[in-house]
């Protein structure tokens, strides 16, 4: 089942089951990790959906931001949350997600891919203990 969605004047067919299936699943595991879903969701959307990175990239981080916050609250509830640890990381938080859109949008888009596929490299090794 294909959904076509315009943005800036372009039309793409997206599937809507993959989108929904996938989401759903990356909202879990990011929910039972404790990641945010980016990783698993960029990819999701541009080679699965077959979108743009400059639709996927604000688009992801919406779709992120309440998986998130509902993670968030239920680790709350249960005690997984460190107060001091959270005040520490939130205005750094906050001005990387000013500045970092503001460099995406004057660097290539296939840097950009490139920086995430870097980043999603050491983060696999990382996990796997590799280094």
């Amino acid at each position: 089942m294909y959904m076509t969605v315009e943005f800036w004047g372009q039309e793409f067919k997206v599937n809507i089951i993959l989108g929904c299936i996938g989401g759903f699943l990356i909202a879990v595991a990011s929910s039972m990790f404790g990641f945010g879903g980016g990783p698993f969701m960029v990819p999701l959307m541009t080679v699965g959906l077959g979108l743009p990175m400059y639709v996927v990239v604000g688009s992801s981080l919406l779709a992120i931001f309440f998986n998130t916050l509902m993670g968030t609250m239920r680790h709350y509830q249960f005690g997984n949350f460190d107060l001091l640890f959270f005040l520490i990381m939130f205005p750094a938080a906050i001005l990387a997600g000013f500045i970092a859109p503001q460099i995406a949008k004057r660097v290539s888009p296939l840097i950009v891919k490139r920086v995430a596929v870097v980043g999603l490299l050491l983060l696999a090794l990382n996990l796997l203990g590799v280094y």
